[in-house]
């Protein structure tokens, strides 16, 4: 977009770099949390009522709350993502990765104020409980859609046997989330939407969408390794004995006149050599 490359050439020095580890660090940490002090826990949900009236680490400390997942697959579970997010960054660029998990984040902490405050109008009564809905669950979905649309041939191991490409698990992950849209209340429906919603914009809104389309990154590739193998090209190439100036900077080379063609000799073979005629 005309809009993010105005901002990147602006604030790009700001982006933070490897987000993805940091993101990572933070569900260790709330994983010790959940099972060490699990009472701490609950001081760190998104929740509005309790950040209006003076909570305010709330707005960041739901980060620390971790996506679901059997602890026995936690370090396959980290590890995957981080591959996942780390991956982002590099097709994409750094700034674009910041903007893309930073603004799911933030769509969910104005999801949140929005839901309390429609509630609020609507029943006059302050509304508690609305953090249970707002977990970093829908935005690692976010960005496994991400991932999935940016490389679908990648494929990952279902419980480590079975090959699956990333297109599938985003078409299944897609289908679950549209189907926990239907199902759920009204809190629900915000909290999935809002996660969900920097994948839309920035997949769906942008005009400059083939610039990470898989046929662009692959054509970025094999330009890149193009370009490297060029590099090794020489210049100069004796017709007789094959030297390059590679082989010496005091070697010569010059082409033949009397030969029909483009041929060049080394200094040793240039007066030396039998003449090519094609007739």
């Amino acid at each position: 977009m005309n809009f993010l490359n105005k901002m990147e050439r602006k604030f790009g020095r700001f982006a933070i770099p490897n987000l993805t580890f940091w993101l990572i660090g933070a569900w260790v940490l709330g994983f010790i949390i959940q099972y060490t002090m699990p009472q701490v826990q609950q001081m760190l949900t998104l929740e509005p009522y309790m950040i209006l009236r003076g909570q305010v680490w709330r707005l960041v400390s739901w980060i620390l709350i971790p996506p679901a997942v059997n602890i026995l697959f936690l370090i396959f579970f980290l590890s995957c993502y981080y591959f996942i997010g780390t991956s982002l960054e590099q097709a994409i660029g750094t700034f674009r990765y910041n903007v893309y998990l930073i603004g799911g984040l933030l769509f969910s902490v104005l999801g949140s104020f929005l839901l309390y405050g429609v509630y609020f109008i609507f029943t006059k009564i302050p509304v508690t409980g609305i953090g249970y809905y707002f977990s970093t669950g829908y935005v690692t979905m976010s960005l496994f859609l991400a991932f999935a649309a940016i490389f679908p041939n990648v494929e990952f191991r279902l419980y480590f046997i079975i090959p699956i490409k990333a297109k599938w698990l985003g078409i299944v992950d897609a289908v679950w989330l549209g189907f926990s849209f239907l199902v759920s209340n009204w809190a629900g429906k915000v909290a999935i939407l809002a996660s969900l919603l920097n994948f839309l914009i920035f997949f769906f809104s942008t005009r400059n969408y083939h610039r990470i389309s898989p046929k662009e990154i692959h054509r970025k590739q094999v330009y890149r390794q193009q370009m490297r193998s060029a590099q090794g090209v020489t210049k100069h190439k004796c017709a007789i004995c094959g030297r390059t100036e590679e082989d010496g900077a005091e070697l010569e080379f010059r082409f033949c006149s009397k030969c029909e063609g483009n041929y060049e000799y080394c200094q040793d073979h240039l007066f030396t050599h039998q003449h090519i005629r094609r007739s």
